[in-house]
């Protein structure tokens, strides 16, 4: 495991401190999915868990109390499906939905798009060879993957779209593009986990590594966390690891460390 650090101003933690911070019994571990537990596929479906990983995220889990939780763009149903039979507190669609404890609802907290939003986009998906569209309900995905050279004319396409419908925005990722009501982001999610029984009063532990974490970022930042961004030195960022493999790496750390019963 590599572990790059990254300047901070004065008083907050260098890369010794922070690893020692990363106390199970007092930080809150939030976790994005893609490209930060598991690496980037082709396609969304085409993603494996790597062996070990639901063991870590288990024990982590018990070592803090409970306080872990996973939050992605993908939907909460699909990050069970992935990561069946561990089942962890989650905010899904970039905190459209949330469950606060494994064993609660799913909660919605942003309504669907409209029709006529899907409707549009899928006639664009169409039209474009290499455009994967990905409807979430509450937001609709628009991969880009295969055909990275589209992407600011499928940008300049999107934008008109979300003009023409007020209280949605447009949220850009790696290789996608989000169309999403405005107002819910991971940075909300975070804060809703943070003031919930379990979560509260625990220092709040971020780790994602694309521009759809960056309201995480910053709301982990705000209430004095740990930021740790993956494969991009952020101002923000606390630590930097290099990849998905080295937060793997870290949070087995973490899991071995931890005192037998």
């Amino acid at each position: 495991m590599h572990v790059t650090s990254v300047p901070k101003e004065e008083g907050r933690p260098s890369r010794p401190d922070a690893v020692r911070l990363f106390d199970p019994r007092t930080c809150a571990f939030f976790l994005d999915v893609d490209g930060t537990l598991i690496d980037i596929a082709i396609h969304p479906d085409a993603v494996t868990v790597p062996s070990g990983l639901l063991t870590t995220l288990g024990t982590l889990k018990t070592a803090a109390d409970g306080a872990l939780a996973l939050v992605s763009g993908r939907t909460v149903a699909g990050l069970d499906a992935l990561f069946s039979p561990l089942k962890l507190a989650a905010a899904g669609v970039h905190g459209g939905e949330i469950r606060l404890t494994p064993e609660a609802p799913v909660a919605q907290q942003s309504a669907t798009l409209p029709p006529e939003t899907g409707t549009r986009i899928s006639r664009l998906a169409r039209d474009l060879d290499g455009v994967l569209m990905e409807d979430k309900g509450s937001s609709i995905a628009v991969h880009y993957r295969l055909a990275p050279q589209i992407g600011p004319d499928l940008q300049i396409a999107l934008e008109q779209i979300v003009t023409d419908y007020p209280g949605l925005s447009l949220l850009p990722g790696r290789l996608v593009f989000e169309v999403k009501r405005a107002g819910c982001d991971k940075g909300v999610a975070v804060r809703q986990f943070m003031a919930a029984p379990g979560f509260a009063g625990r220092t709040p532990v971020f780790i994602g590594d694309d521009v759809t974490d960056e309201a995480a970022f910053a709301a982990v930042s705000q209430m004095g966390g740990i930021a740790v961004s993956v494969g991009r030195n952020l101002p923000v960022a606390d630590l930097v690891l290099p990849e998905a493999q080295d937060v793997r790496a870290l949070l087995a750390t973490l899991v071995a460390q931890q005192p037998e019963e």
